[in-house]
């Protein structure tokens, strides 16, 4: 049966200079169709998190998986955004018989693997896992922001907004910033 089974995959973090890449892998199951799905990004907070809580209900498989901010400035983002999707992948109570990924690059699976560039607005399985990996990189975001206090990363998420880079300035450089990344760099001492 697991030949038949499609899994959409996605990863949310690339851009942002601090936290986890975190990406999810989702299996829709087609007798419980889940109305609502499109790109994260497109969505508002409110409809994600309630989304969030439809697809873990009614997918008939999703999981997560992610890559450290030691991890991604060791190999790079891309490299770790890959991994991250081959982890949330191989974390699937089943195997898939195919896998669709955002974007134009595949990481390695043990199944069949397609990429769709803006997969995340046309395949409702990949819409379901963009939104899995949105809620949960923006979640963990809202709870660093409460050990690292001063950053901002409950409003921002640890993307490079003006207020993220200024608090950088005036705060130094954290454990969970990825230290390769031009905008951190810069702060860093040599």
């Amino acid at each position: 049966m697991s030949e038949y089974l499609i899994c959409g995959v996605d990863e949310v973090g690339r851009g942002p200079l601090a936290g986890p890449v975190v990406a999810a892998a989702v299996i829709i199951d087609p007798g419980r169709p889940i109305a609502g799905l499109d790109d994260s990004k497109k969505l508002s907070e409110r409809r994600r998190e309630q989304l969030y809580d439809v697809i873990r209900e009614r997918a008939l498989a999703w999981s997560l998986g992610r890559a450290e901010v030691d991890e991604i400035d060791r190999i790079n983002i891309l490299q770790a955004s890959l991994r991250a999707m081959e982890r949330a992948v191989a974390a699937l109570g089943v195997r898939p018989g195919l896998a669709l990924v955002d974007g134009n690059r595949l990481p390695r699976l043990a199944c069949e693997a397609r990429a769709i560039v803006g997969g995340d607005a046309s395949e409702a399985c990949i819409s379901a896992a963009s939104i899995l990996a949105k809620v949960s990189r923006d979640r963990e975001m809202v709870a660093l922001d409460a050990h690292y206090p001063g950053y901002g990363l409950a409003r921002h998420k640890g993307y490079p907004t003006k207020f993220h880079i200024e608090a950088l300035a005036r705060l130094g450089v954290s454990e969970i910033h990825r230290r390769t990344f031009a905008p951190v760099r810069r702060f860093c001492s040599p």
